[in-house]
């Protein structure tokens, strides 16, 4: 089992990291979840999915059967088992792919129907899902709770060289604490850590690797290409990466995966 949250300001390359990490994850037998989970919804083109599924709160009728009622009380533990086979979609690599969709808020921390519907679906897909999920959240991490993160391994920060991607990760890193992420890990991208790795130590994130810059990632996306179908440095740097996650939460290897089928 392989539960992976990856976050990071905008524009950092999560998205990439996180799509990458899906199609390799499931080349190496593992039931793959990719969920979308950023107000930015890029994650399809990352995976290679032409035709990604509309955004679960696109469903608003479905949220409001599920998780609404008439008196105005919505449950907070609403039917999401179905969620996967009926709204998902399967891209390249037999990955599947949802997108959560955003929430419109009236405040902050505001709590309503589809709020419930999302957290719950988390939750379920965490905890008792399929064998390998990659959630691709926004930096903000709002999407997640207490009750969630009990069955994410790692939540991995994706940064660049730059004094706002540090604030970035502090800030993640606080989010973190507040809702009792354990495992929690840097990958700098678009430059090394050489110097960087200073200030990821003082704020106590460990570095699990580094992603340099790459001009074939330039040609993957004005082509709409995958970076795992074009290759180059940061496949190769992102192999790697997946290497010391499985290693650092002490996951099968894809030989015993293969053998269990």
């Amino acid at each position: 089992m392989v539960k992976i949250a990856i976050t990071g300001k905008g524009g950092v390359g999560k998205t990439t990291v996180a799509g990458t990490l899906a199609r390799m994850l499931a080349r190496d037998g593992y039931d793959v979840l990719a969920i979308d989970a950023d107000a930015d919804m890029n994650l399809a083109s990352a995976l290679g999915v032409i035709n990604p599924p509309l955004p679960l709160t696109d469903y608003k009728e479905l949220i409001q059967e599920r998780a609404g009622s008439e008196a105005g009380v919505f449950k907070i533990n609403p039917k999401v088992d179905d969620i996967v086979e009926n709204f998902g979609v399967v891209g390249p690599d037999g990955v599947k792919m949802l997108v959560m969709g955003t929430i419109e808020r009236g405040g902050s921390g505001c709590m309503c129907p589809a709020s419930a519907f999302l957290r719950a679906f988390l939750r379920h897909v965490v905890l008792k899902d399929t064998s390998a999920v990659i959630l691709d959240m926004e930096a903000g991490i709002e999407h997640l709770g207490r009750g969630t993160t009990r069955g994410i391994d790692l939540m991995i920060i994706v940064v660049e060289p730059g004094m706002r991607s540090v604030e970035t990760a502090a800030r993640i890193k606080k989010l973190s604490e507040d809702i009792g992420v354990k495992y929690l890990v840097a990958v700098v991208n678009k430059g090394t850590s050489a110097k960087f790795g200073q200030h990821l130590e003082e704020l106590g994130i460990p570095l699990l690797g580094e992603i340099p810059y790459d001009e074939e990632l330039v040609y993957a996306d004005l082509e709409g290409i995958a970076p795992i179908d074009i290759g180059g440095e940061t496949v190769a740097a992102v192999k790697l990466i997946k290497d010391r996650m499985l290693e650092m939460i002490g996951a099968e290897s894809t030989t015993q995966i293969t053998n269990t089928r």
